[in-house]
């Protein structure tokens, strides 16, 4: 038997070994630990089993991640969130500008962790300081592993190659022998699904805060209901009722034999298998989301609780009928800035644990100058016009109370207490904030840095630093001053991802915050149940993932709502009323939206524009915001609506996939381009 290629360090893999393509799926010579280990003795023992998993996880945390920074996942940029620290790349990237080379590595990495996890599957059995439930609890965390790298290679590059189990686990076949075709999407999906039921079968269903960051039952059920979701989008599901574009099949992405491999008829059926598995999760009754408990009084440096306005049937109720209780802001804000530790996140579903990247590659370049930031990730303006009013209306710019700036008389009657007005020591917050700004949902406040924020720094040990108002007006230390790109291009930045407690300058002698990679929540099930209830037009009976039991699945307004209403309620807004609900289209667009703001910057939007195939409108409306080099003294220019000509909006057909890398094409001869993209000469 011949000897395992293995690396013991994780951080090697990461950031030294190359990993130029799929071919390393072959590659089996090396050695464990300074040893050559057979694959008998590596998966005999516990700790070189442990360490090997540990190598397929370690590529979900990388380039396949759910959401990283610029350098790792830049599909987390979109038509609501961008970056002002690297113009020229940022151009290229929206401009479609880079070649087929350009940001590979996933690719490799994704291969290479597939190629991990299909050998422990085979051989896992072999270990003998496991039981017997242990063993089969590591090959569905394997199995499930496997399952979620092909799926993000789905998702990003449309088709790909499934390596076949018998294939993949003959070693002494050589890379041009192993030789396959890209597998049709719906081939792809099926294999995943299948996989990731059998996953489901075999992974258990809780875990303990030692080992939160492994796959259980619902991860796997979770990742199956997103998978059939994106089956069943226009994408790869065309000419339905809610494809804008049914003259796009893609019939020009084909294999080396010419078969197309996109689908090229509509099947409504899609949908309903995607609510059923959204449904799988559902009935698990594990998850619930995430609320935090309301407080009259602030504690630990956090602000007493703002409430939504008095709206009877939701003020009165506790969650999740209402919002009686619970801190809606602050609900949805400890969810992504490390104020809560994971085990007591209810709403987890997938997580590849804390990351030190997302800490200083997110957190910190939406952080301000004040607080070691380095204040170059922007919100546009469209997504900051997305947030509501905080009575569930939509918010318009020309709206009187939106209008003019806050005083400091009104800070001190308590109008705005959303802007940090709590009384004593505070009422100094909110002065010179513009009111468009005011009266907005609680999710606003916890994701957008708007001109004026305050922020506390409350981990920060010497005197001058934090508790101050940034403002991002020209000349102003977070504004345009000239001299660096560390200035905000939309005049608009992002809370997200921050606590309070947050510091990244030394001299404050504060701390920051780790983060956690949330992968898959529960508010996404809710969502995409939802969505896919609403366009079926007849009913079907699906049996659930095991077959214990069949779905009758049919649009359904309350099921719908059973989907919608807990999100929107634990954001402190309305549910729909029933004109929304009655209506296919109405609901759709009401739908699209929610998913805009409630997963803003969480790498959801990027591919969901594609999936809908709305990706030629939204990405090609210009990008507008504030007038960043406006000083003070022209607040009011600096606070129209402003086309920001430098920032490049534009898409064109060969974006809805990544490219493969021509090495990739020049290695596998039956590997195919995606259209609109380069082979090599």
């Amino acid at each position: 038997m011949k000897n395992i290629k293995y690396i013991l360090s994780a951080f090697t893999i990461a950031t030294g070994v190359s990993l130029s393509s799929c071919s390393d799926y072959l590659d089996v010579e090396g050695k464990v630990g300074g040893n050559n280990l057979t694959i008998e003795k590596v998966f005999q023992s516990k700790d070189h089993t442990d360490s090997w998993l540990a190598q397929a996880f370690v590529m979900v945390n990388g380039y396949s991640s759910d959401y990283h920074g610029k350098d790792w996942c830049i599909t987390v940029f979109d038509d609501c969130f961008g970056f002002g620290d690297r113009d020229l790349e940022y151009k290229r990237f929206r401009y479609a500008e880079y070649d087929e080379n350009y940001r590979q590595s996933q690719w490799a990495e994704a291969y290479f962790g597939i190629r991990q996890a299909s050998i422990m599957i085979q051989y896992v059995h072999l270990n003998q300081e496991l039981t017997e439930r242990e063993i089969i609890d590591y090959r569905g965390q394997a199995r499930f592993i496997r399952a979620y790298l092909y799926w993000k290679l789905l998702q990003k590059y449309g088709p790909i190659t499934i390596i076949p189990d018998d294939a993949g686990m003959d070693f002494n076949l050589s890379y041009e022998e192993l030789s396959l075709p890209r597998n049709s999407y719906d081939e792809c999906v099926e294999y995943i699904v299948k996989e990731l039921e059998i996953a489901a079968t075999e992974l258990e269903r809780d875990r303990d805060g030692r080992n939160i960051v492994r796959p259980t039952v619902g991860t796997a059920l979770a990742a199956r209901a997103k998978v059939l979701l994106y089956s069943a989008s226009p994408i790869n599901n065309p000419g339905g009722p809610n494809d804008p574009h049914p003259e796009e099949t893609f019939t020009d992405l084909v294999d080396d034999k010419g078969r197309m491999l996109m689908s090229q008829t509509y099947d409504e059926k899609k949908w309903a298998r995607a609510a059923a598995a959204a449904r799988d999760v559902i009935e698990l009754g594990k998850y619930q989301l995430h609320v935090e408990k309301s407080r009259e009084t602030g504690t630990d440096g956090i602000p007493p609780t703002v409430q939504p306005p008095y709206l009877a049937g939701y003020s009165d109720k506790p969650f999740p009928e209402g919002w009686q209780g619970i801190d809606p802001m602050r609900s949805y804000q400890v969810l992504f800035n490390g104020d809560i530790i994971l085990i007591n996140n209810e709403e987890l579903i997938w997580t590849t644990g804390q990351n030190s990247d997302v800490r200083t590659d997110l957190a910190r370049h939406n952080m301000p100058l004040l607080s070691g930031g380095y204040n170059c990730h922007f919100m546009t303006g469209k997504m900051c016009d997305a947030y509501e009013n905080n009575d569930g209306t939509p918010f318009d710019e020309n709206d009187p109370k939106h209008q003019g700036y806050v005083t400091e008389a009104e800070m001190a009657a308590g109008e705005y207490p959303e802007l940090g007005g709590y009384g004593t020591g505070y009422t100094k917050k909110g002065i010179g904030v513009h009111k468009r700004y005011t009266k907005r949902e609680p999710r606003f406040y916890a994701s957008c840095a708007y001109n004026g924020v305050y922020y506390d720094v409350t981990s920060a040990t010497v005197s001058g630093y934090g508790k101050q108002q940034v403002f991002n007006y020209r000349g102003e230390r977070n504004g345009y001053n000239g001299a660096n790109d560390r200035w905000l291009r939309t005049g608009i930045g992002v809370m997200k991802y921050i606590s309070q407690d947050d510091t990244f300058d030394d001299a404050a002698k504060g701390s920051n915050k780790w983060k956690w990679v949330v992968g898959i929540r529960y508010a996404d099930v809710l969502l995409w149940y939802a969505e896919a209830l609403n366009e079926l037009t007849t009913t079907y009976e699906i049996p659930s993932w095991d077959g214990s039991k069949v779905y009758t699945i049919s649009r359904d307004p309350q099921e719908m709502s059973r989907g919608i209403r807990p999100v929107r309620v634990r954001a402190g807004l309305p549910d729909y009323d029933s004109s929304v609900y009655n209506d296919v289209e109405t609901f759709r667009e009401h739908l699209r939206h929610e998913r805009m703001v409630e997963f803003f910057a969480e790498n959801s939007r990027y591919f969901d524009v594609r999936r809908w195939k709305i990706a030629q409108e939204e990405e090609s409306e210009p990008i507008y915001g504030c007038d960043p080099m406006m000083s003070v003294e022209q607040r009011d220019i600096f606070h129209q609506k402003t086309i920001l000509y430098d920032l490049p909006t534009t898409f064109n057909r060969k974006m809805y996939f990544w490219p493969i890398q021509h090495i990739e094409l020049q290695r596998n001869i039956r590997m195919t381009q995606n259209p609109g993209w380069t082979t090599f000469e």
